[in-house]
C-alpha cells in the first residue's frame, strides 16, 4: 500500500482525516474568482509585508508571493504570528498570530494540529498566512487540512496550502527545521488557546 494511502488510513482510524483530505488537488494555476470586486491586497504590499515580518530582503519575499500569486491570486487578508513544532513521527504544532482582513478587521487567532511522517525533532518559527476566498474573519475558526502535493520551498522559506469550505490559506515559515513536506495532518484555528490538538 503507498504511504499517503497508509498516512490518511492512520489518520482517519485515530479520527484525525479531516473531509477532503483525500481528494485531489484543485487546480491552483488559476487565480480565484472570489477577488474580483473584493478589496484585496496587492502583490507589492504583500511583498512589503513578508519582508518587514520575516527581516528578509524585498528580492527573497518577492520571490516566495510571486510564486503564491501565481497559484491564487490577491489575498482578501494574512495572518501574522508565531509557532512552535515538534514530532517523533507523529507531530503536534501550536502558533497565535492576529488575522488582519483588508476590510479592516483583525482578530486573534490561535492554532494548533497534529501530523504524521517522516520527520524528527523540533521548531520555532514565524508565520505569515496569506487567506484567500473568506469574506468575514470568524469563518477563519474551523479545521484546515494541508492540500496533498502543494508544500515547496522558496527563497528559504516554506510554503504550503490549506483548505476548508472554499477557504485557503497559504502558511510561510521561515528558519531551520522546516519540515514542509515530509508530514500529512492538519491546523485548527480557534478563539482561544487549545492544548488538545484534535
Amino acid at each position: 500500500m503507498p504511504f499517503r494511502q497508509i498516512v490518511i488510513a492512520l489518520l482517519a482510524a485515530a479520527g484525525l482525516a479531516a473531509p477532503g483530505l483525500a481528494q485531489q488537488n484543485p487546480d491552483y494555476g488559476q487565480p480565484s474568482e472570489y477577488s474580483q470586486g473584493v478589496d484585496t491586497y496587492s502583490q507589492e504590499e504583500m511583498v512589503e509585508a513578508v519582508a518587514d515580518f520575516f527581516g528578509v530582503t524585498a528580492e527573497a519575499a518577492a520571490a516566495v508571493i510571486e510564486r503564491v500569486f501565481s497559484d491564487l491570486g490577491r489575498p482578501v487578508g494574512y495572518v501574522a504570528g508565531e509557532e512552535v513544532a515538534g514530532a517523533v513521527g507523529v507531530g503536534l504544532r501550536y502558533g497565535e498570530g492576529y488575522l488582519t482582513m483588508r476590510n479592516g478587521e483583525r482578530s486573534h487567532v490561535y492554532w494548533q494540529g497534529p501530523s504524521i511522517g517522516f520527520d524528527t525533532g523540533g521548531n520555532a518559527s514565524r508565520v505569515f498566512v496569506l487567506v484567500y476566498n473568506m469574506d468575514e474573519a470568524d469563518r477563519i475558526y474551523r479545521r484546515f487540512p494541508g492540500v496533498e502535493g502543494s508544500a515547496y520551498f522558496v527563497a528559504g522559506m516554506g510554503v504550503n496550502y490549506q483548505r476548508a469550505d472554499g477557504i485557503t490559506l497559504a502558511p510561510i515559515r521561515s528558519g531551520v527545521g522546516l519540515r514542509a513536506g515530509a508530514n500529512i495532518g492538519y491546523l485548527a484555528y480557534s478563539r482561544r488557546r487549545n492544548w488538545l490538538p484534535f
